[in-house]
């Protein structure tokens, strides 16, 4: 079974690209520029998460016209990092993109790191999401091609105590796409959250 892994350099797109490695499926990493303050750092450290796994290297999608129409607190510094940091069709995007690229690959499904949807914040991170964007995906393709959450039963704490157990690291994980983690946006304020249930 061949898939497209959607990895942004963060420890959950990486972990779920190295569990995609552990049940033996080929794998196409794809690293989707929508324009986010933090692209840069983010590619990097998703170029190296890729060959520190020995998986191909990501194909970009090139798509920062978006974030400059859809601008948000994850797309444009004027804007609140948290208060502002819906992205409308963010993860729709995302998953189009993915699901066009499988297409043209033979994959047969996508593969995107959304958590438990207990924690999720936005409409585009909820199960129902996930088998409504299934349905038009392979609608639109004329074909099925299944989207997979393998991490939709974990809670951050799961994440990364999973990925201290299987080695991950040098990820990058902060929004305002500083070289120091701005502990201030939503990704930050996760691992934050985290560590104060873990006594740390």
């Amino acid at each position: 079974m061949s898939i497209v892994t959607l990895v942004s350099g963060g420890l959950d797109s990486t972990l779920v690209a190295k569990l995609a490695q552990e049940e033996g499926l080929h794998q196409y990493p794809l690293f989707i520029d929508y324009g986010q303050l933090a692209r840069d750092r983010e590619l990097e450290a998703c170029c190296r998460a890729m060959n520190d796994l020995n998986l191909p290297q990501p194909k970009i999608a090139e798509l920062s016209g978006f974030g400059r129409l859809i601008r948000s607190g994850l797309t444009d510094s004027k804007f609140h990092i948290i208060d502002e940091a819906f992205t409308p069709g963010r993860n729709m995007l995302f998953l189009l993109t993915a699901a066009a690229y499988a297409y043209q690959v033979d994959a047969s499904a996508i593969s995107i790191g959304l958590l438990n949807e207990a924690t999720s914040l936005f409409p585009d991170q909820t199960a129902a999401f996930l088998q409504e964007a299934e349905i038009m995906i392979s609608r639109c393709m004329g074909k099925k091609i299944v989207v997979l959450a393998p991490l939709s039963s974990f809670y951050k704490i799961d994440v990364v105590a999973l990925a201290k157990e299987k080695g991950l690291s040098s990820t990058y994980s902060c929004h305002k796409g500083d070289e120091a983690p701005c502990g201030a946006c939503i990704s930050c304020n996760e691992f934050k959250f985290e560590e104060s249930t873990n006594g740390r």
